[in-house]
């Protein structure tokens, strides 16, 4: 019997280990399909506190997960492929063989980006593809950059590039945007934003430097392809979160998110979340961290008040 699980093993599900760990719980962290979250596909971060010169993304959750075992934590591979939340303890199979039951939950499993699903974008993710352009928007200084989509998340990207990017072109495989109309309004008056409509991206270029060099690029309607120099793509087509082992157990949005109960409680007693699984605004490494903290000591409180 566990006092704690944790699934998933990035900022959120590390963080919350560290903390949970440091009250004597012995927190078991279910890693999940990708081991270190998000940040384990990208470079230099350099927007997280206490790293002036910045640390990289897979060096930051691996010292993250360090100091959660030095404490106490225990880490397994493996994915959450089933869950039983309808009464406590509750139960947590890990990859279709081992369940393990624990008084409470905490759910990091994070909200994967959608990709176009191309090999040559899976190949440069981290070195010129991105699907944060907080994140990553710094390093284009003064460099052309894309955006791929069509919704608010692309205009807002597109827009916030425009501070470092010396062009932004935002392609769209539609001639009508889903964005509102008053995010759509401010990226058309940003004279450094350029458009592409009913244009899909067909493959990414690196030209043997392991950096995006350009794309080549296909009009769905006319069918023809031509290439386009951009040092940077940047997809905004959306987040899947990783929730699908609980649908029918915690309340979800339509798109999957946990709804919140206040700090960091779902709909069931005993169950926490943390990070990108119910934060669809901000999906940054810092505030993962922090909604991690939040949930281990919920967690904490929940059992002593519950022992």
């Amino acid at each position: 019997m566990r006092n704690v699980v944790i699934i998933g093993s990035g900022c959120a599900g590390n963080t919350a280990a560290v903390y949970a760990a440091r009250a004597n719980l012995s927190p078991l962290v279910v890693e999940g399909l990708e081991a270190g979250g998000q940040l384990s596909l990208t470079t230099l971060v350099e927007n997280f506190p206490g790293f002036p010169e910045g640390i990289m993304g897979p060096e930051l959750v691996a010292n993250i997960k360090k100091q959660a075992e030095r404490f106490g934590a225990e880490y397994r591979s493996g994915e959450a492929t089933a869950a039983d939340l309808s009464r406590r303890p509750f139960r947590v199979t890990i990859d279709n063989s081992e369940t393990v039951e624990t008084r409470t939950l905490i759910v990091a499993s994070g909200a994967s980006a959608r990709w176009l699903g191309l090999e040559s974008e899976q190949k440069l993710i981290g070195h010129g593809v991105s699907s944060c352009a907080t994140c990553d928007g710094f390093f284009f200084r003064g460099r052309p950059v894309m955006v791929v989509g069509g919704g608010d998340s692309a205009m807002e990207e597109g827009t916030f590039l425009t501070k470092f990017a010396s062009e932004v072109t935002i392609c769209h495989r539609r001639d009508q945007f889903r964005a509102s109309k008053i995010m759509l309004d401010r990226a058309r008056r940003n004279e450094k934003i350029k458009w592409l409509t009913d244009t899909v991206v067909e493959e990414v270029y690196d030209m043997a430097k392991n950096e995006v060099t350009g794309v080549r690029l296909r009009n769905v309607k006319t069918g023809q392809q031509w290439d386009y120099n951009v040092d940077g793509l940047f997809l905004a087509i959306g987040h899947i979160p990783n929730t699908k082992v609980f649908q029918g157990q915690l309340e979800l949005d339509p798109e999957g998110y946990i709804i919140s109960k206040g700090g960091t409680r779902t709909s069931v007693a005993g169950v926490f979340h943390a990070g990108d699984v119910e934060d669809r605004h901000y999906r940054q490494a810092v505030t993962a961290a922090g909604t991690g903290c939040m949930a281990a000591i919920e967690a904490e409180r929940f059992l002593e008040a519950n022992a």
